[in-house]
């Protein structure tokens, strides 16, 4: 028998709504029937993205969250049955170490009367000088200094203060420690130092863990056993090396692809899949299996109607997927109509490539832009470089509204001797002799066209709004 077992736990939240009175209209199924066992002294891995219900089962393990249905068997003993009494003195036994170190420690405590605290409510030690004495123990184990027990937690770093919330799991001598993101909120050399105390703690206190994290090469370098989740289900499970080495799942084929390799080599060759949409709200699952609206080898049949069962498929391999032995063997191919995309990285290069190749073409096309254009066309609108083909045709590009003043000015005052003036002239009287009665008693003074004249449908550029002055 293993030390603890979950079968079928659900956590459901209520989802409520009314001013004078609340009335339930719905839940959000935050865990929705999973079941797993771990060993003494195992690592268990839980990995999955954010919002895929980890944190809730790791909480509903330590009754911080009621269950709605399932069970939590610890070395025999249903903690989900327990009653509040029990459940107090057997906490001692389930510990939890949490993702934020310094929102879990309280600021007005120092280290001391924070690591005392839970040895006083559970009778461990006679006074407080047995107390203190075995603090400072642990406190080594974790390599603070015995002189950390007078100073507060705003006193310390990051890593520091995570390390003081491993010691507090240890004070109490558990037998289980759920380790809730443990070193994500910490650097990478500081990461691998508490990843490194954890399995030498685990190596000499014969610890059991249930390491909840979404880095994948954290969870692989400290499991043995690894369980991948998607919206509130478990959908793969299987020893780390075979995880890793061949994942069954599309679900986690898609997140093993995500994963870096430091070998170019290997990285170019792999295909990577690439999933589209966001994950569906745990208030309105789909129905039958929950990954089917994002799953490149989605079938007609089954996926959207019955739910998969976690089944082994050898060697302690268990996947929730109707057609994971047909994936696995090749025999099935990609839905054409699915979202997501399978290439290789080769692929992926060359469209990077002719991205850049699109990208580069606008702006060679509007050097060979076509003739014709439309002289009344504004000039935010002519392409990049059309400027340099120059007119043709009879079409010329729309002139700035004070070249054009100034030309029609100097085309007046060149009289009949200019090739233009008479025609500046003819347009204006035309234009004179169809303007309205209120307009002819300026008849008698010389008037020059205007650049509105001259252009008629040109409208006036945005940038000059006053009239052009003669």
């Amino acid at each position: 028998m293993s030390l603890l077992e979950l079968d079928g736990v659900k956590v459901h939240f209520p989802v409520k709504k009314g001013i004078l009175f609340d009335r339930t209209v719905g839940h959000v199924y935050a865990v929705d029937g999973v079941s797993l066992s771990v060993e003494a002294g195992q690592t268990y891995g839980l990995v999955g993205e954010s919002g895929c219900g980890k944190t809730t089962l790791g909480r509903a393990v330590l009754r911080l969250v009621d269950l709605t249905d399932g069970s939590v068997v610890l070395d025999g003993t249903d903690v989900a049955k327990l009653s509040e009494k029990d459940l107090r003195s057997f906490r001692r036994r389930l510990q939890m170490v949490f993702q934020d170190p310094l929102g879990s420690l309280n600021p007005r405590q120092n280290i001391e009367s924070i690591l005392s605290e839970g040895m006083a409510a559970h009778g461990i030690g006679a006074n407080q000088d047995e107390r203190r004495e075995k603090i400072r123990e642990i406190l080594a184990k974790v390599g603070l200094p015995a002189n950390a027990l007078s100073r507060y937690p705003h006193e310390f770093s990051g890593g520091q203060r995570q390390r003081i919330g491993i010691a507090r799991a240890l004070v109490l001598e558990p037998d289980v420690i759920i380790c809730d993101e443990p070193v994500s909120a910490l650097d990478v050399s500081i990461q691998a130092q508490v990843i490194n105390l954890l399995e030498e703690l685990q190596e000499s206190m014969g610890l059991t863990y249930l390491v909840i994290a979404h880095d994948l090469a954290v969870v692989r370098h400290i499991s043995d056993v690894i369980g991948v989740m998607y919206l509130g289900s478990l959908v793969e499970e299987a020893p780390s090396d075979a995880l890793y080495a061949e994942p069954m799942h599309p679900y986690t084929k898609a997140l093993m692809s995500a994963v870096p390799v430091p070998d170019p080599e290997v990285e170019d060759r792999r295909e990577r899949i690439l999933l589209h949409g966001d994950l569906p709200s745990p208030a309105n699952p789909p129905t039958g299996c929950r990954f089917h609206t994002r799953c490149p080898w989605k079938q007609d049949t089954l996926c959207a109607t019955d739910r998969p069962a976690l089944r082994d498929l050898g060697d302690g391999h268990k996947v929730a997927c109707h057609f994971a032995q047909e994936i696995h063997e090749g025999t099935l191919s990609i839905t054409p109509a699915s979202e997501a995309v399978v290439l290789p990285a080769q692929a992926t290069g060359e469209a990077q490539d002719a991205t850049e190749a699109e990208a580069a073409e606008p702006v060679g096309a509007a050097k060979a832009a076509p003739a014709g254009t439309a002289a009344g066309e504004r000039a935010d609108a002519v392409p990049v470089g059309a400027a340099e083909a120059g007119p043709a045709d009879g079409a010329s590009a729309p002139k700035d509204a004070e070249a054009a003043e100034a030309t029609d000015v100097a085309a007046a005052a060149a009289g009949p001797e200019g090739d233009e003036a008479p025609e500046a002239t003819a347009t204006g009287e035309t234009e004179s002799a169809d303007a309205p009665d209120g307009a002819e008693a300026t008849e008698g003074a010389p008037q020059a066209p205007s650049a509105a004249e001259a252009e008629p449908a040109e409208e006036p550029s945005p940038a000059k709004t006053d009239s052009p002055k003669v």
